[in-house]
This record gives structure tokens, C-alpha cells and sequence, in this order.
């Protein structure tokens, strides 16, 4: 699509954003659109997923016909059933006469199933049966009946771990997935959370009759690089508390931190730093002993460097050094018969092997070339992450927010050192 395209169904259904994230999620949902796929849309809570389905069904041939929203969660279990697929009388107690469900009411139509991760199992063979064949039968009847609808489904769950647990359909699951559309939170949209904040403040502003608040250079940095866990809605929320609120209407950082959660002030994880109430202590122990490590890494680094100025100038019995950098006896400097003048040749030590490596004309390599670290930021890292894991019973959801990284970070992370 064509920019002019996609900003103007941005204008359309009132999304406000420019990064390419955004963007992307746009044009694969309007390219969809006349086509009768099943679509499943991902995010986090808040990101703003209900306006694709709209997006989807007024760009498709169904667009005049009935569009259903449809909370799965929000439904109990034992009436889930008969609200989307309906009910002949007598069938419960309560079902004193018969009663259409979604699916028989929207057909030609669209049904958009939102939190479908939150379906019970049973439903689960219901709604896959409708998407196979067309095909399901109201609660209490054994009569089959035909319905022709486009689903679009979303969910904040991750639908693999969700598989392996067993709470979810493999089969339903790729049905449902023939086209995945992934809505990015905010703090990977930095560059729409100010278009976000403005657009907000001047709705609040007119709502309550009072002048727009702006933000300082400072205070809108602070907006772009906090976490932001619930997303747009979170944002929307804490733009109205502050309109209210604040009586100077140009907030300064100042202002700002006290409407944001100190727990969440920054998108990065952060190793070193004080801790709150809000951390695990076992989080806190573990960042405790990666510094203690780093800290010991650097005296170590700080030691092999005096050591070896002090071979460099040839000083090496006037100092009492650390056992693990003790310098070896310096070897007799031989010769190049071809050589026009000779060149002293200096001992590089490698601490606690004792592997020497001569160099010439006394250049000395970077010695960290030649340090055999016990422990690595890698490896700690690595160590952390099993940790956290397995704290958490391998939910990587959980584990990413006891490490204060985003899920996909942790998976990245995952991926890249092989951890299963």
C-alpha cells in the first residue's frame, strides 16, 4: 500500500502512529480483507487490537453485513457455548425458549473473537468445527446447521507455551493462524507514544474544558524511554489523571515522575542499580553476585596490567604480587643470525596458566586478549535467564518481567545461547 493509503485508514478508524511496525500491521490487514482467511491477531493488553477486525471487515466484500465483537473472556464457561453457537429451549434451566448464537446471527457477516486464548477446551471442537466445514449445532439440538463467517481472533496469550500446556487446540491454533498479524507495545513504538500523549491531552482538554497540557524536551523523553506495561491505554490513562491534575499546564520531569510507576520508570532491563519493594529477592541476589563477579574481574585486570609494567620495566622482585600473577623467570633473549641489530624480546604473562607469549620491539598486546575468565557476562547472563525459567516453570512471560526484559528479548536470548 501506498502511504497516502495507509494514513488514510489511519484517519479512518482513528489510529494515531507512524512507526513501520504500525504500519506494516495495516497493510497486511487491508491486503486480507477481501479474502475469507481466518485471521489471528497478537499483542500485549492495551496495544489497540480490536481496531483490525474493523479494519478487516469494512475492506471485505462482508462489510454489509453484521459485524460481532465477541470478549471470550469476559464470558462465563458454562454459557460460552450458548452465546456463540446458541440454544433450543429446555436444553439448561434457563433456557426457556430458543436462542440464535453469533455465529447463526452473523452469518455472511464477520465475528471477531477476542482473547480466543481463553476459549474453553470443548468450545475449542466447536469453533473448529465451524471453521472447517461451516458446520456447528445449538446447545441441546442435534441438528446441524450451516454458517458462512469470516473469524478474526486475538489474543495477549502466547499461543505456543499455551499449545504445550495443553490449554489450547494445535489444530484450532493453525486454523485460526492462516494470517498472523503482530501488534508491537508501545515502548517499540517510541516515535508515536508523543503523537499519542498530544492527541490525548487536546480529547481531555475538550472533554474538560480546560487548556491542553504540553510537555517539556525532558519530560517527553522520559514518556519515550519508560516501559509502558499497559501500552496505549496505560498512556491514555495517565494523560487524563495528569489534565486533571496538574495546575501548570507545561509538565516538567519533575511532574511527570509522580504519575510514573518507579518500578517501570525505564524500557531497559537494568542490572546494577537500587532496588525496590516491587523486585523479587531473588533477582536481587543474583544481580549482587554478577557485580561481585564484575568487581573481581576488574582488581583482576587492574593487577595484570601493573604486573606487566612492571616486567616492562624490568622491576620484577620489589613488589609482592598475587599468586594467580606471579611473573614467570625471564628467559634468555637470544638472537636472529640474519637480524642487522638485536631486539630484546618481552614476556607477556597469562595469569594462572602460565602460558607466556613473546613479543617483540616491547610492544605489549592488549592483555585482555590473554585473560582466561572464569566467568563471563555471557555466561552470567545465561545463568540468570536459566534461573529465571526455571523460577517460573518455563513461562517465558513471567520470566521476562522477573528479569525486567521484554518477552521478546528473553526469547532472543533464548534462541541465541541455545537454552531449552
Amino acid at each position: 500500500m501506498q502511504a497516502t493509503e495507509i494514513q488514510a485508514v489511519k484517519q479512518r478508524f482513528g489510529i494515531i502512529g507512524i512507526s513501520a511496525a504500525l504500519n506494516h500491521a495495516i497493510d497486511i490487514a487491508v491486503q486480507v480483507a477481501p479474502t475469507d482467511l481466518s485471521v489471528l491477531i497478537t499483542g500485549e493488553s492495551g496495544v489497540g487490537k480490536e481496531k483490525f477486525p474493523q479494519i478487516i471487515h469494512q475492506y471485505s466484500p462482508r462489510k454489509h453485513n453484521a459485524y460481532i465483537a465477541v470478549n471470550c473472556g469476559a464470558i462465563p464457561e458454562g454459557t460460552i457455548d450458548s452465546e456463540l453457537f446458541g440454544h433450543e429451549k429446555g436444553a439448561f434451566t434457563s433456557a426457556t425458549s430458543d436462542r440464535k448464537g453469533y455465529f447463526e446471527v452473523a452469518d455472511g457477516g464477520t465475528i471477531f473473537l477476542d482473547e480466543v486464548g481463553e476459549l474453553p477446551l470443548s468450545t475449542q471442537v466447536r469453533l473448529l468445527r465451524v471453521l472447517e466445514a461451516g458446520e456447528f449445532m445449538r446447545v441441546g439440538s442435534s441438528k446441524v446447521q450451516k454458517t458462512n463467517v469470516r473469524v478474526v481472533a486475538a489474543t495477549n496469550l502466547n499461543m505456543q507455551e499455551a499449545i504445550r500446556e495443553g490449554r489450547f487446540r494445535e489444530d484450532l491454533f493453525y486454523r485460526l493462524n492462516a494470517v498472523p498479524i503482530h501488534i508491537p507495545p508501545l515502548r517499540e513504538r517510541k516515535e508515536d507514544i508523543p503523537l499519542l500523549f498530544r492527541k490525548f491531552a487536546a480529547d481531555f482538554a475538550e472533554k474538560y474544558n480546560m487548556p491542553v497540557v504540553k510537555l517539556t524536551d525532558e519530560a517527553q523523553n522520559m514518556l519515550k524511554n519508560y516501559y509502558w506495561k499497559g501500552n496505549i491505554r496505560q498512556l491514555k490513562n495517565i494523560t487524563e489523571q495528569i489534565s486533571v491534575i496538574e495546575q501548570e499546564r507545561t509538565i516538567a520531569p519533575e511532574a511527570m515522575r509522580r504519575y510514573l510507576p518507579a518500578n517501570e520508570q525505564t524500557a531497559l532491563p537494568t542490572l546494577f542499580g537500587h532496588s525496590n519493594e516491587h523486585e523479587s529477592k531473588s533477582f536481587n541476589n543474583e544481580r549482587e553476585i554478577l557485580y561481585q563477579v564484575l568487581f573481581d574481574m576488574k582488581k583482576d585486570m587492574n593487577d595484570l596490567k601493573k604486573l606487566v609494567n612492571d616486567i616492562m620495566a624490568g622491576d620484577t622482585h620489589t613488589h609482592d604480587y598475587p599468586t594467580h600473577f606471579a611473573p614467570a623467570p625471564m628467559p634468555t633473549p637470544t638472537y636472529s643470525d640474519t637480524a642487522e641489530e638485536p631486539q630484546p624480546d618481552v614476556i607477556n604473562i597469562v595469569p594462572a596458566t602460565g602460558k607466556q607469549k613473546l613479543m617483540h620491539n616491547r610492544q605489549v598486546e592488549d592483555t585482555e586478549e590473554y585473560v582466561e575468565e572464569s566467568l563471563s557476562l555471557i555466561d552470567a547472563e545465561k545463568d540468570m535467564i536459566i534461573k529465571a525459567l526455571e523460577r517460573h516453570k518455563g513461562k517465558r512471560k513471567y520470566a521476562a518481567q522477573d528479569l525486567h526484559i521484554s518477552e521478546r528479548t528473553l526469547y532472543r536470548k533464548i534462541k541465541e545461547y541455545g537454552i531449552e
